[in-house]
């Protein structure tokens, strides 16, 4: 579609972007000592961070409140049009407040000031007045403040809004390191995501066990061998010695190499044809862990021996697909 007029738009979408970018640079020589104030008060909350806003700074507030959560501190959006007719009650004395306005003086948020002080809760705001209503009546205030907006009317928040945005990721990302949050707390605020599976899913969760693990003695006949690897559809089988230890594996890869020698399958054992070394895992290896291992050494199955080297299942590369792991 050719560019309207004199309009250029490519022209506009690079000076939003450099606009934009300019108002996040200068967030950094702002972080400094009301910064760390803000985190160690949130970091003392014995309930939920509540956090608000009004209009486009709302969406915002959403967003860092997710965020927040996600992260690990228990955060939950409240509308301040909302709190004022009945939600105030989902605040609690042992919550605080994280207030979004760039203006600092937005009604709906000022009305609540009242009964949070009342209540005696720790008031974090972010605008771009220190001096406003909001800024002043804070236990803690956060300069996001910017020098113009992106928009060419320096109406619409665009640039303010993404410099709240990202104060916000940088509280949320201070206050993680800070409780010492790790990639399995990560996993189980996102059960239900790729991540989630990749830090949460083990192989036992997804190998063929028991009955379902191909398996041969490595006494037995190439042919006996063959209508095993076809009944458990893997492509392959584990060989086990008379005593059921691991000694090997027989692939498709294998059978391909019989075949061109001319091997007699009635008489030929499993055990002169297998390949030794197979590759093996551990049962409380994560899958994700067990798919590198298989990109790694380009392989479709890995051998799941427990503590004591018995065969306990196999993996295969199938089955992580199936479980949204590859």
């Amino acid at each position: 579609m050719p560019e309207q007029g004199s309009i250029s738009f490519t022209a506009s979408a690079q000076r939003t972007i450099r606009l934009e970018a300019a108002a996040v640079a200068a967030l950094e020589s702002r972080i400094g000592e009301d910064f760390t104030n803000a985190c160690a008060l949130l970091l003392t909350v014995r309930g939920r961070i509540i956090v608000t806003g009004m209009g486009k700074s709302g969406h915002i507030a959403r967003k860092i409140a997710a965020t927040l959560a996600s992260t690990g501190s228990p955060a939950f959006f409240v509308h301040p049009g909302e709190a004022s007719h009945g939600d105030m009650g989902m605040i609690t004395a042992e919550d605080a407040v994280i207030a979004l306005s760039n203006s600092g003086a937005v009604p709906e948020i000022l009305t609540l000031l009242p009964m949070l002080k009342r209540l005696g809760i720790p008031l974090v705001s972010m605008s771009g007045n220190a001096d406003s209503p909001l800024g002043k009546a804070s236990d803690v205030h956060l300069d996001t403040g910017v020098e113009t907006e992106a928009c060419p009317l320096d109406l619409a928040p665009t640039s303010s809004t993404t410099t709240a945005l990202v104060m916000g990721d940088a509280l949320a990302i201070a206050l993680l390191e800070a409780r010492g949050f790790t990639a399995d707390d990560f996993a189980f605020s996102h059960p239900g995501g790729t991540l989630g599976r990749q830090l949460l899913l083990k192989v036992r969760d997804v190998m063929k066990s028991g009955a379902d693990i191909p398996v041969v003695n490595e006494t037995i006949m190439l042919s006996a061998a063959l209508l095993e690897i076809s009944n458990k559809r893997m492509g392959m089988t584990t060989v086990v010695d008379n005593a059921g230890k691991l000694a090997g594996v027989f692939t498709d890869g294998d059978l391909r190499r019989a075949l061109d020698a001319r091997i007699d399958i009635n008489e030929t054992p499993i055990g002169q044809l297998m390949s030794t070394g197979a590759k093996t895992i551990e049962p409380d290896m994560l899958a994700a862990a067990a798919l590198r291992i298989m990109d790694e050494n380009e392989i479709s199955s890995l051998v799941v021996l427990d503590d004591h080297g018995t065969l306990t299942g196999v993996l295969h590369l199938k089955d992580l697909l199936h479980a949204g792991i590859a």
